[in-house]
């Protein structure tokens, strides 16, 4: 019998190809229509905009453990919350959610030091980029990583909340990223890291002059590894690293 997994939505489109690259790596690894049991909950994102632009990470966290014990109740052994900027609010103080959490950043990092990368873009949203999450997992790794420059965060950002988060994917859009992507290779990076969970439905590896480290579909290959006892179950229940 494998293991439940629990995903925990907060940018829908994440979550969606997240549940999506969960399902079909069951399917690789135990054949067609077969994956692991699979349970999704999220309140929407709308109701929590205001505090991510106030930075209020208590309401972020209570509003999580509240789908974290929807989780729970549900059976599900751990959960994935599929949205970058959300762990800066999974690493806050505060109290330990019901069942462990796998750490998207973890599980990308170690992915980038497999692969021998020494130096990550950081392609997310304004809070990602800016924020300490990635910074940490790259660091406690010895691995060095850089950001745009603040007009190019500011149009990663954008395209982030006014298309990809609803669904809209331009081509524009997509060329606009890998010349964002291509500034970042020439501030010496060797790899980049799609770390809002909407980016790899636009920017694909054809399309970016760095070899790209996907954070959703790496996050739910995981997920899917730990299921079926392929790594061992998170210990990680929130809070600082």
């Amino acid at each position: 019998m494998s293991g439940h997994i629990g995903i925990l939505a907060h940018s829908a489109e994440g979550a969606t190809l997240c549940y999506r690259e969960a399902w079909m790596e069951g399917g690789r690894r135990l054949g067609a229509h077969n994956h692991p049991e699979i349970t999704m909950t999220g309140i929407a994102m709308h109701h929590l905009l205001d505090a991510w632009e106030e930075g209020d990470l208590s309401a972020i966290r209570s509003t999580f453990m509240t789908d974290a014990a929807k989780l729970q109740a549900a059976g599900a052994d751990f959960f994935v919350l599929p949205d970058n900027t959300a762990h800066i609010a999974l690493e806050a103080p505060g109290e330990p959610f019901p069942i462990p959490c796998l750490h998207i950043a973890e599980v990308l990092a170690d992915q980038a030091a497999k692969l021998g990368h020494k130096h990550v873009g950081i392609l997310g949203t304004n809070w990602t980029m800016e924020g300490p999450v990635y910074p940490g997992a790259f660091a406690r790794r010895e691995m060095g990583w850089e950001i745009p420059d603040s007009a190019d965060r500011e149009t990663v950002h954008r395209i982030i909340f006014e298309e990809l988060c609803v669904g809209i994917f331009i081509d524009d859009s997509r060329a606009e990223y890998g010349r964002i992507i291509e500034r970042l290779a020439a501030k010496g990076c060797d790899s980049v890291a799609l770390v809002c969970t909407e980016i790899p439905l636009l920017v694909t590896p054809e399309s970016s002059v760095l070899p790209i480290l996907d954070s959703t579909r790496l996050l739910a290959r995981a997920a899917v590894d730990i299921a079926l006892g392929g790594r061992p179950m998170p210990d990680w229940f929130g809070g600082p690293i």
